[in-house]
């Protein structure tokens, strides 16, 4: 990470305090000398008393007392060739005209990578020193972050109905397999909304304990549990008004997935610790790479959340089955990744075979990883080489588990008394739940037909975790 200075100045106007002090950071890190603001009017006395003059400025488009894009005008009237960066949560296609329209060089959408951000200052500065009228004419805002428009027909058909989708205010369902692209797509939609100026939040449902990942959504009063040393809003609150990705819905806790279907339908909820309703309007999408169908059936996701959630269901299709988009992607990824303009080694007919018979199985994401190898290394040959290889390791694999006995356990070091164990475990589940299921869920009765005590049966429900099947299958529990 570089610490030199390199005698660029750069004025970060941003209104909060931990995106400026990130951004601040990331700035100095690439050795530019930074003078920060937190609105539009403190932006402009910076600007007219810098010493030395400030070199591109970072403007953030909502911000109190006065806004980006009126800082933007007064800034084009003190200095009309300064390069300015707009940078908003709200990246939709009305803010990027507004913004390029006033004049604007560039424009990032919040939250901002580091790696994005180093690339587009520094793509800034190296046109303004190749002299602005003999440069090569730039790309419109958001190149980086333009849709690549597929060839696959399925994909095609879901591309068409992007716009329809994204001005609807429906709940959203997007599966399909990991690094097919669920988030870019949710994001696509959202920038098409009517909520494109509002926050888009995203939440991994998987990346976090359940007790975490509930204080996460709806936040928590000060002293709510140990280390609670203060409130603190939840995503639901910071996305009033805009839209919430809840990411890889399928492994949320099946209790808290209770608590979710009570703000969906209600749209309120309260803090945790907390006894003030809080009222929300929030577009939910969910995203996931699980069977959600098979997870209702195996008791694992509620029913009537995922009827909740799937009002608009979208299938992305894995690379794998869009075979004619691989080389085409590859070079959309290309173009991308080389911010610096370096050569690319062509792909020779023998490599883009050998591309398009590889599977692919980390998808999209697997792809883009190949395509920054590849502007580093620069030989597809070796590359391709090695996608063979690999793809010749996964099919030895796959043929010793598929050549593996019945009678072999999958998992050879589990012992032999805990795998009886198990098996009780499971049969006597079963037997409680057929039993449950054949009276209508009456305790007594059931405790009769097994022949037990009726506290025995509650503490065996308790102790094999059968209370929290109940909700599921029958809503008639005595």
């Amino acid at each position: 990470m570089k610490s030199e200075r390199n005698g660029k100045s750069v004025l970060l106007v941003e209104d909060e305090a931990e995106v400026r002090s990130y951004l601040e950071m990331s700035l100095r890190c690439e050795g530019y000398s930074v003078e920060s603001a937190g609105d539009g009017v403190d932006a402009i006395t910076c600007l007219r008393n810098a010493s030395p003059p400030i070199s591109l400025v970072l403007l953030d488009i909502a911000m109190p007392r006065q806004d980006g894009m009126e800082t933007l005008r007064q800034i084009r009237s003190i200095n009309p060739v300064l390069p300015v960066i707009m940078v908003s949560g709200g990246s939709s296609t009305v803010n990027v005209v507004e913004a390029m329209r006033r004049g604007a060089t560039d424009f990032l959408g919040k939250p901002v990578d580091y790696e994005e951000l180093r690339k587009v200052v520094k793509l800034v500065f190296e046109t303004q020193a190749g002299n602005l009228p003999n440069a090569p004419e730039k790309a419109p805002a958001q190149s980086s972050k333009t849709v690549y428009v597929s060839v696959n027909p399925i994909m095609r058909d879901i591309q068409s109905v992007v716009d329809q989708i994204g001005w609807s205010e429906a709940p959203v369902l997007i599966q399909g397999e990991t690094g097919v692209g669920k988030e870019v797509f949710a994001r696509q939609l959202h920038a098409g909304s009517p909520r494109a100026s509002k926050p888009f939040l995203k939440m991994n449902c998987a990346a976090l304990p359940s007790e975490l990942v509930e204080s996460e959504l709806f936040g928590y009063e000060r002293g709510a549990f140990t280390g609670a040393f203060q409130r603190k809003p939840g995503f639901f609150e910071l996305a009033d008004g805009g839209t919430m990705l809840l990411d890889e819905i399928g492994d949320m806790d099946f209790k808290l997935q209770a608590k979710l279907l009570h703000v969906l339908q209600d749209r309120e909820f309260q803090r945790l610790g907390g006894k003030d309703t809080i009222h929300v309007d929030v577009r939910i999408m969910a995203a996931t790479h699980c069977d959600l169908e098979s997870a209702m059936v195996n008791r694992t996701f509620r029913e009537d959340l995922y009827y909740r959630l799937n009002v608009i269901n979208l299938r992305l299709p894995p690379l794998r089955e869009c075979r004619e988009d691989i080389v085409p992607l590859l070079e959309f990824l290309l173009r991308k990744h080389n911010a610096q303009g370096s050569g690319v080694p062509p792909l020779t007919p023998q490599v883009r075979q050998e591309l398009t018979l590889y599977d692919w199985p980390g998808n999209i994401r697997e792809l883009e990883n190949f395509a920054r190898k590849l502007l580093v290394l620069k030989d597809p040959e070796k590359l391709t080489d090695e996608l063979r290889a690999k793809a010749c390791r996964r099919a030895r694999a796959t043929a010793a588990v598929e050549d593996r006995p019945q009678s072999e356990p999958l998992n050879v070091r589990t012992p032999i008394l805990e795998q009886v164990n198990r098996a009780k475990d499971q049969a006597e589940t079963d037997a409680i739940l057929a039993a449950l299921n054949a009276t209508l869920w009456n305790r007594k009765r059931a405790a009769s037909i097994l022949k037990i005590d009726y506290k025995a049966l509650l503490y065996k429900m308790k102790k094999l975790s059968i209370e929290d099947k109940i909700v599921l299958l029958s809503p008639a529990i005595t």
